[in-house]
């Protein structure tokens, strides 16, 4: 659950409005919602009082407008307290650009740049200032490496989100071009140094340029992480949801999003969403908004974006909310506006959509451990009728297989035929039709199946199902 300290409970009648102690107060309300990880945007030391956080000043530091470094302890043992996980986004492909003490430290520069813990040249360029720090240097490598450790020994966070890795290990953040094998290298120490020190800690990378060496060891060649974000799963799903035709929907491109994987080895080498701080800002917005601009509230801003929601949830992956997703929160992100909490009442039931779905993806119930396996199937991939079908499994058998249907058509389909890998009963877990999600969810009347002999899909089962519009379905067996 990524989230932003400023904004994610700024009301003006809370208590330490916008601080670490104001997060403490929506605990109950992420624990109960299922969420075991918070990833918190960026909170070291920035120029003035409200930042997304991405112009670290002083990276040793923890922005005094949030509460300081006890507040901000005090709330990483809440969360311990609460089987909350704590993820902290930290920065390293600049620094600054402003109120920068190591700025020309020795009074030496070339170019009118940084000077000595700095590169002078064009490896100075960043999108964000030309302060990217000089990785080759042991002083500027040391000084990273024991920020990533004080942030884990000190301050115990069970792991850390790296922005822009493309830009650490290369000059203009393309795979192709300029090449920054000393930012690599550091990437491979920093990774090799916290397994070292702090096994079963978790890395992940923003890279988005699907370089799968991110994810091998460091052994292999590899940069060492744990995880990327996943551009290849964000953007086709949501152009799935936010294109206005329904016949402009690639069921392909979906199917490709939901099966991909980096390694071969492990699906949890990647984290798929549908909303971050960057897809919904710098010209984007929420997924609701983006559906329905004038009327993110609505029927269909509702029903196709719970849509992508389902999708990041039974797909093969590490999930990720952004703060607000989970009732309808619309607009784009601004580290200037709160978090609306008066939208989960007024849409509880969308809430509770997100937290079935949360407990079907952990196997809460037993039933559905196929969703926290490694194999993923779509073969089901009907252009015409926009239904997609795909089997998700561990180690397959009852209360391990798992068949998700979604139909991405604005009309219910019934009596659609798809193949299923086993036959017998297959019982329905969830549906986002129900109308307790929403009162204007036409509640359409799906049901278990019996799956019958018959090639279908090129499996050896099959069942007609009926689903409502823009929808999805969860059976188990």
């Amino acid at each position: 659950y990524e989230l932003h300290v400023g904004t994610f409970n700024d009301q003006e009648d809370v208590p330490d409005q916008g601080q670490f102690s104001s997060l403490t107060a929506r605990l109950g309300h992420l624990k109960k919602l299922g969420v075991n990880a918070i990833q918190i945007m960026p909170i070291g030391e920035f120029a003035g009082d409200r930042s997304w956080g991405y112009n670290p000043a002083h990276i040793f530091s923890v922005e005094v407008t949030y509460g300081g470094p006890r507040a901000f302890k005090q709330f990483v043992r809440r969360a311990h307290q609460e089987g909350i996980a704590v993820i902290l986004d930290v920065v390293y492909n600049h620094l600054g650009p402003s109120d920068l003490d190591l700025w020309q430290f020795d009074g030496w520069s070339e170019n009118g740049r940084g000077g000595i813990y700095f590169y002078n040249d064009q490896r100075a360029v960043t999108p964000w200032g030309e302060t990217r720090p000089d990785y080759g240097r042991g002083e500027v490598r040391q000084y990273i490496v024991d920020n990533v450790l004080m942030w884990l020994g000190e301050y115990h966070v069970d792991g850390l989100r790296f922005d822009c890795t493309q830009f650490i290990r290369t000059v203009n953040g393309a795979d192709a071009q300029g090449d920054l094998p000393e930012g690599w290298s550091l990437l491979q120490w920093i990774n090799d140094e916290i397994n070292r020190q702090f096994p079963g800690r978790i890395t992940i990378a923003e890279d988005l340029q699907s370089n799968r060496w991110l994810t091998r060891d460091v052994g292999a060649g590899g940069a060492g992480f744990s995880a990327q974000w996943d551009a290849r799963f964000v953007h086709p799903i949501r152009q799935a949801v936010i294109v206005t035709l329904d016949e402009q929907r690639s069921l392909a491109a979906i199917r490709d999003a939901v099966c991909y994987h980096y390694n071969n080895q492990d699906v949890f080498d990647r984290v798929i969403y549908s909303e971050s701080h960057d897809e919904v800002a710098n010209g984007k917005a929420r997924v609701p908004q983006e559906i329905n601009p004038g009327d993110p509230k609505g029927w269909y801003a509702r029903k196709r974006s719970t849509l992508a929601a389902a999708m990041v949830f039974t797909a093969p992956g590490i999930p990720m909310l952004f703060q607000g997703q989970e009732f309808l929160e619309g607009g784009w992100f601004r580290d200037t506006v709160p978090v609306d909490w008066d939208q989960c009442e007024e849409f509880h039931g969308i809430v509770r959509l997100y937290r079935d779905l949360i407990r079907l993806r952990l196997n809460r119930d037993g039933h559905t451990r196929g969703l926290c396996g490694q194999y993923a199937n779509a073969y089901h991939v009907h252009e015409e009728s926009k239904i997609l079908a795909f089997h998700r499994w561990d180690k397959g058998g009852p209360g391990d297989d798992v068949m998700v249907v979604a139909n991405f058509f604005h009309e219910p389909r019934n009596g659609h035929i798809i193949g299923l890998p086993a036959g017998g009963k297959w019982t329905l877990r969830f549906n986002s039709d129900w109308h307790g999600y929403n009162d204007d969810f036409s509640n359409h009347p799906s049901r278990d199946v019996v799956a019958d002999p018959g090639d279908r899909d090129g499996l050896g089962w099959q069942a007609a199902m009926d689903i409502g519009p823009y929808s999805v379905l969860i059976y188990s067996r």
